[in-house]
Parts: structure tokens; C-alpha cells; sequence
């Protein structure tokens, strides 16, 4: 059975618009963790999920509604779980009549309840449209695999195709795809996105990166341990020496998005809106 089964996502639900924080469904990641051969207390990686939502509401003491944007950044911590998104998406909209006193209260509530159900602190940050419209869209900095003129026949996941180039020495790049795309485990509805990977090691072949970025295209798995994936068999392809950065951009469902980050490096992603977010 699958962690996310007895979770709301893929059932008829009925949506609340009073403030209900029990609608939070978390999903341990040590099950996954553990099928990739993962001891959660000695992760390879850095990381963080940043969620975006964009159909955040609730009501002013007058009776007025406001409307903001909101950032979401999940630590990746041996502990922490996933907010399942159909639950998260019910529980945002139980905003949408609650009465709070001021946008503080909002920012506190959300921290709060967002930090217990991940078992982990959570950053939140509330964009107001002034300030999104500002931030404008964005393009993944390096260079894009997408226009390589490669034979490709294989659509299920396969780490075998990942290859170095031959004599291909040492290097320090950024690459990216707009071609991934996986399935969700419990719907089969597909999961679009873009992905940037940036590295420092021996050469990729980069038609065999893109073959392989391909092959999730019937994969069911979560955007996290899409991303995850991507970074441990490149992880293994380059060496314990690289340095390595695995970002994925996924496109938003029910005004939520996705976006995984896994690091050699601690630090934090700089958090692009691309166009087809």
C-alpha cells in the first residue's frame, strides 16, 4: 500500500471554507527513503521543497476578503514528512471564510500548523500581487538539452542510460529539460515540469542525460522522490567528489506547485517562476 493511499487525493471530497487544520494529511519519507537505499540520518543530499500557492483568501475583520500569493519552503530532514497536496489544497481553502485579525495572524497560523504536520520547521512568506508582478518570470540559467537531435524509445525509468562522454575530462556546467514529466502514484494524472541540473565532475553525455530524463515519462512517483532519483544516479554516475545540484520546477495543480531541490551544497534555491508556472 502506498503512503499517500488513505490520504483525500483521487477521492470525492467535500471542501471546507472554515479554518479546519486537522485536513493536513502527512506522508512519511522514510518508505521511499528506504527503497532507494537511504539511511535518513546520513542523507547524501541537501534539501528543501518549495511549494507556491496562488489561491490564498480569507476575510478581514470588516468582512473583507484579501487574496495573496504564498511561498512554502519544507526542510528535507530525517524526520520530516510530506504535506500530501489535495490536502494541503483542501486546507488552504478552509481559509477562504475564516475571519483573521491581520495578515501576521495568517503568516503565524500557517507556520504553525504547516511545522507540526511536516514535523519540521517551515518558512512561510505571503506575496502580495504587487510584489509577484514584480518578481515577473524567470528562465533556468544554463544550457537546454531540449533541442539535442536524439532517437528516443524509451519511456519507462531507466538509470541505465545515463552514461559519461567519452574523453569527455573534467567540467563544471549547468544544464536543463523541459521534457520531464512523471505520473502521480495514486491517480496516474501526469506530473510537467522543468528540471535544471548543475554539477562539477566528469563530463555527461548529454544525450544520454536526455534519454534518461525522458524514461520518467511513465514513472509514478511523487515530484520529491522524482527529483531524488535524478540526483542519487547521477550521484553514482559522476562520483563521491562531484558537486551536484538537482532542481525541479514542477507545474502547478489546484493552484499549488512543487519544487524539490537536492544538493551536495547546503544553502537555498532562488525560488524562479518559469513561464509555465
Amino acid at each position: 500500500m502506498h503512503p499517500a493511499d488513505q490520504s483525500p487525493l483521487g477521492k470525492n471530497s467535500s471542501y471546507s471554507d472554515i479554518y479546519t487544520p486537522s485536513l493536513l494529511y502527512p506522508i512519511p519519507r522514510q518508505p521511499i527513503w528506504q527503497e532507494l537505499g537511504l539511511d535518513p540520518e546520513r542523507l547524501p543530499f541537501h534539501g528543501v521543497d518549495v511549494w507556491n500557492s496562488y489561491e490564498v483568501s480569507w476575510l478581514t475583520p470588516s468582512g473583507k476578503p484579501e487574496v495573496t500569493a504564498v511561498e512554502f519552503i519544507f526542510p528535507v530532514t530525517a524526520n520530516a514528512r510530506i504535506v500530501e497536496s489535495k490536502s494541503f489544497k483542501l486546507y488552504l481553502n478552509s481559509f477562504n471564510q475564516t475571519v483573521f485579525s491581520d495578515r501576521s495572524e495568517v503568516l503565524r497560523t500557517l507556520e504553525s500548523d504547516l511545522s507540526v504536520t511536516a514535523q519540521a520547521p517551515v518558512m512561510v512568506r505571503l506575496l502580495d500581487m504587487s510584489r509577484l508582478q514584480q518578481a515577473g518570470i524567470a528562465r533556468l540559467p544554463g544550457e537546454c538539452l531540449d533541442d539535442l537531435d536524439v532517437r528516443i524509445d524509451t519511456y519507462d525509468y531507466s538509470p541505465q542510460l545515463l552514461q559519461l562522454a567519452p574523453e569527455g575530462g573534467q567540467v563544471r556546467e549547468t544544464l536543463h529539460s523541459n521534457l520531464l514529466k512523471s505520473n502521480c502514484p495514486v491517480t496516474g494524472q501526469p506530473d510537467w515540469g522543468s528540471v535544471l541540473i548543475s554539477y562539477a565532475g566528469p563530463a555527461i553525455d548529454r544525450a544520454s542525460l536526455l534519454r534518461y530524463l525522458v524514461s520518467f515519462r511513465q514513472h509514478a512517483d511523487f515530484h520529491e522522490q522524482c527529483v531524488e532519483r535524478i540526483f542519487l544516479e547521477l550521484h553514482k554516475l559522476l562520483g563521491d567528489k562531484c558537486e551536484l545540484t538537482v532542481y525541479a520546477r514542477y507545474l502547478r495543480r489546484g493552484g499549488l506547485d512543487i519544487n524539490p531541490w537536492r544538493s551536495t551544497q547546503a544553502g537555498m534555491p532562488d525560488n524562479l517562476r518559469l513561464a509555465r508556472q
